[in-house]
């Protein structure tokens, strides 16, 4: 039986939401996966819905979304619902909403140079084997800054500074760029690299994303034959 995963895409058009949604899911299609796309937040009112998939990917920059709709998807994570995305699309989408950046792990703050800047993106040894066989490659596009969760196995950084600006007086930092981590049974995976779909495009990002698909997905089969559960944290909603 093949996994079935939702793609919502939206937002800012600057980030070619629709194109890029159009990659992940030839991506995914052809591993085999059922895929419904939608353009519209609505496509995460239906909580029990969201739990029939094995993978959830986000692609909507900026703009609000409903409390409930970002509780769906956060316990449709927590009960082993994968969640994967890239770039703004993933972690720049709900500047308002700390629930949506805790679950996702990190929150865009800043591109030194805008678009254009080239920079490296290093791949780091750690316990995971996610990346493994990859290697340092360069790119061309925006070098995200994010503030990130501590909880995060960092699996590819880059180096700052590499343009000038007021970070730049600051020591040297290595910012991850490829991240996992967990939220209850599920597995969240992110990739900052993306802001074109040429970018998502390169065989090196191309592959990146497809085995971080595959690896938040499977999360789901693992909860399922796991004893353990794990409540759902009942935090969400406006209150600080």
């Amino acid at each position: 039986m093949s996994k079935k995963a939702l793609i919502v895409w939206g937002g800012w058009d600057g980030h070619e939401p629709e194109q890029i949604a159009g990659l992940f899911k030839e991506i995914l299609e052809k591993e085999n996966f059922a895929v419904e796309v939608s353009n519209t937040l609505d496509a995460y009112a239906d909580g029990e819905k969201l739990k029939t998939f094995d993978l959830i990917v986000p692609h909507w920059t900026m703009g609000k979304i409903e409390n409930q709709y970002v509780g769906n998807v956060s316990e449709a994570v927590v009960s082993g619902v994968g969640l994967a995305g890239c770039h703004g699309g993933m972690c720049d989408s709900f500047r308002n909403d700390v629930d949506w950046q805790f679950m996702t792990g990190g929150n865009w703050v800043a591109h030194p140079g805008n678009d254009g800047v080239e920079y490296e993106v290093n791949i780091k040894h750690s316990s995971s084997p996610l990346l493994e066989g990859m290697s340092d490659f360069k790119v061309i596009s925006e070098q995200y800054y994010l503030h990130v969760d501590p909880a995060i196995e960092v699996l590819a950084t880059t180096r700052f500074p590499v343009v000038d600006g007021p970070h730049s007086t600051n020591r040297a930092v290595d910012m991850p760029v490829v991240w996992t981590k967990r939220w209850g049974e599920g597995r969240v995976f992110y990739n900052s690299l993306g802001h074109h779909a040429d970018i998502i495009a390169r065989h090196e990002v191309t592959e990146m994303m497809r085995r971080g698909f595959l690896w938040a997905a499977e999360g789901k089969s693992v909860a399922e034959k796991s004893s353990g559960k794990i409540s759902f944290y009942s935090g969400m909603g406006d209150s600080q």
